[in-house]
């Protein structure tokens, strides 16, 4: 009979699988292949259904990878589970194994920029139709999903504009007309996600963001039914190779372990932190779902509780206000990744978001004094003295 623990007892216990030596921490299975007692058990072992517990190569599995997809379903409440290199690849596999020319894809149009590429590059040279919609307007969504439509696909929360899209009213839209909704939930984080219990199929991460959370490897998991991963994502991510390796597995299984008191200590920094930045003249807006004055503040308690670990602001001055403010940091780093036990900032429209164009940056909101902050594991005060220190180096 399966325990019922809490999602930090889980995160430490569930899943794990111990070899003949019994040891405390999860072992790295670092092999590409395994060996077969006979000629009749190898014949055996390909021509029925892959086993969890028996394995024949590393691209199709690892008990180490197994373990971190295990511990990650039971932590969302999934069936089922597959790993992948890296955020993108999820992204991309948990769309072009359920796609095909002809079909249709209703998203929001605020996403982070590789998932923009996908959807308006990669999909449509493959004659698949993209609708983009504002995901914070359900009327938006009722217009766009029809009986034609096979997937809706957007983010939890948005990158880096902070949008929260109501799970639970588009999901009920996509499966009234027969699709599937995937929901991209890396900010929403596992520890506040109730994705699949608000009626998303299908949710994806980038386990580079906070499930690693120090900085160390690439990794993403896609988690659904077991139809879905087994039928649908297994197949295609095992032939084309985005598949984890064993050492990423062991490392994002380390992670795990205290994610949950991570993302928490992380979600009550950013909230003082949001909440310090609001009245600051230099600093025209501050976007944080936790704060009252953010417009989807009511969803977001409804939807997760607390408002994560990034705060967005604009700054006065444009560019070289947000340049001058960067440079002017010494805790704070500048980098592109989020979810880090150390603070980030990023300028998104030089970075993440470069090659969009100027109208669709205009449009989503990311103006050249937006600034995205990744907030660490460090003391909120030095943070916070860090942060004005460089606001007061602004002219």
């Amino acid at each position: 009979m399966k325990k019922t623990w809490n999602k930090r007892t889980n995160l430490v216990h569930s899943g794990n699988r111990r070899s003949q030596y019994n040891e405390v921490s999860e072992s790295i299975f670092l092999t590409q292949s395994y060996v077969y007692e006979t000629a009749e058990d190898a014949e055996k072992r390909f021509s029925e259904d892959i086993s969890k517990d028996r394995f024949i190569y590393t691209r199709y599995g690892n008990p180490t990878i197994a373990m971190f997809e295990d511990k990650i379903a039971t932590l969302e409440g999934a069936e089922a589970a597959f790993a992948t290199a890296s955020g993108m690849a999820a992204v991309n596999g948990a769309l072009m194994s359920v796609l095909s020319s002809g079909d249709h894809v209703v998203a929001a149009r605020a996403l982070f920029g590789s998932c923009l590429y996908i959807l308006e590059k990669i999909l449509p040279s493959f004659g698949v139709k993209v609708t983009f919609v504002d995901g914070t307007d359900i009327d938006q969504w009722k217009g766009a999903i029809t009986a034609q439509t096979n997937v809706v696909f957007f983010e939890s929360i948005s990158n880096p504009t902070l949008e929260v899209i109501d799970i639970k009213a588009v999901s009920e839209i996509a499966r009234s007309a027969g699709a599937l909704t995937i929901v991209d939930n890396v900010f929403t984080t596992p520890i506040f996600s109730n994705a699949f219990s608000l009626g998303a199929d299908v949710v994806i991460y980038s386990a580079t963001k906070h499930i690693d959370g120090q900085g160390r490897t690439l990794g993403g998991i896609i988690l659904g039914s077991a139809d879905y991963i087994y039928n649908s994502v297994e197949p295609f991510m095992k032939h084309t190779g985005g598949t984890m390796s064993p050492f990423t597995g062991w490392v994002l299984l380390k992670g795990l372990e205290t994610l949950d008191l991570r993302v928490r200590a992380q979600t009550r920094s950013a909230f003082c932190i949001a909440k310090a930045l609001v009245d600051h003249p230099k600093i025209s807006s501050v976007i944080y779902p936790g704060l009252e004055t953010h417009p989807q503040y009511t969803l977001c308690k409804d939807q997760m509780e607390k408002g994560g670990t990034v705060v967005s602001f604009e700054l006065l001055g444009g560019k070289e206000a947000a340049f001058t403010f960067m440079n002017s940091l010494e805790i704070v780093l500048i980098s592109n990744n989020l979810g880090d036990a150390k603070s980030i900032v990023t300028h998104p429209a030089t970075t993440t978001h470069q090659r969009l164009p100027a109208n669709q940056k205009e449009r989503l909101g990311i103006t050249h004094g937006l600034l995205r902050l990744s907030v660490g594991l460090e003391d909120s005060k030095d943070l916070i003295s860090d942060l004005s220190s460089a606001l007061n180096k602004i002219l």
